[in-house]
């Protein structure tokens, strides 16, 4: 029961940063109709920014603000000089011209910091555990990082939903062309969509850095089930990104976490973990396979 509520726990907080991910992923194809690549190298640059900030100050509230920072700008910069030229082209040269940008990015990267990872330090009054219930302790900086993404996904349904300028956002996302003939500045409303995602990418990047290595690829990993989420949720919905992140990280946490253990009592444990990681790889596509061919727009497709 413990190690289910800690696996279950571990799924939830990989199943946020999926979200702040799927997040501007899904708003940028939904509302400008660009499948952008690239999105996991505003991750990487969140990543680094707060990374090489905290090694060399100590501070981690500045390393929170440099990630923000270097993701914000660098998904501006994006937008103007590459993003912008591709919104009337088809879906075959935005990939090409995004997978570019990964290519870029990465080089970029690797000259500058090398391919030797970066280790961020727990700030230290988050290094800690809390007992969620008696006797079962639980990291504080992870509890603190399922806050942070809950607290955003709210912020984020607030945001949509009830402001003028998520009005337009969610107007834009379905007809566009109208509210272009209303006199909304679209190029404006679509830096900002871009803007907001490249941030939401770099916060999931930052908090990432004390848990993970901060290397070069980083940012590719996650991608991919990044567009899975979005697959599963529906694309252009937020909401459908909240579920769809906590089906995929809930999933996929819990076969890595208990399959293996499950398959030993049937065969050999060489068999059973190479078996394990393969099956614990297919669950979320299967998972995914199976949303398409019941609703194939996603769970949650139109609806915010």
């Amino acid at each position: 029961m413990t190690l289910a509520l800690e696996q279950i726990l571990n799924g939830v907080q990989f199943g946020v940063a999926l979200f702040l991910l799927a997040a501007g992923l899904t708003l940028i194809f939904g509302i400008m109709g660009v499948i952008n690549l690239a999105h996991g190298s505003l991750y990487l640059i969140g990543a680094y920014g707060a990374a090489l900030v905290s090694q060399r100050t100590g501070s981690f509230i500045l390393a929170i603000l440099a990630g923000l920072a270097a993701s914000a700008i660098a998904g501006l910069i994006i937008e103007f000089v590459v993003i912008r030229k591709l919104y009337a082209r088809d879906h075959v040269q935005q990939v090409l011209a995004t997978f570019g940008l990964i290519l870029f990015i990465n080089e970029g990267a690797t000259i500058l910091f090398g391919r030797q990872p970066l280790f961020v330090a727990m700030p230290p009054a988050l290094s800690g555990a809390v007992e969620i219930i008696p006797g079962v302790p639980y990291p504080t900086y992870r509890l603190a990082v399922i806050a942070v993404g809950l607290l955003v996904a709210f912020g984020l349904y607030l945001f949509v939903n009830k402001t003028r300028v998520g009005m337009l956002v969610r107007a834009g996302a379905t007809h566009r062309d109208m509210v272009r003939a209303l006199g909304v500045d679209i190029r404006l409303l679509y830096t900002l969509v871009f803007g907001l995602g490249a941030l939401l990418a770099g916060l999931a990047g930052l908090m990432a850095g004390p848990l993970l290595a901060v290397q070069v690829g980083m940012g590719e990993q996650i991608l991919i089930l990044t567009f899975v989420v979005v697959v599963i949720g529906g694309v252009g919905s937020i909401r459908g990104a909240f579920f769809g992140a906590m089906i995929v990280g809930i999933t996929d946490t819990l076969l890595r976490g208990f399959l293996p253990a499950l398959l030993r009592s049937l065969m050999t444990t060489s068999q059973a973990d190479a078996l394990a990681a393969g099956l614990s790889s297919m669950g979320i596509y299967l998972i995914m396979a199976l949303v398409l061919l019941i609703k194939p727009q996603g769970l949650f497709s139109g609806q915010n």
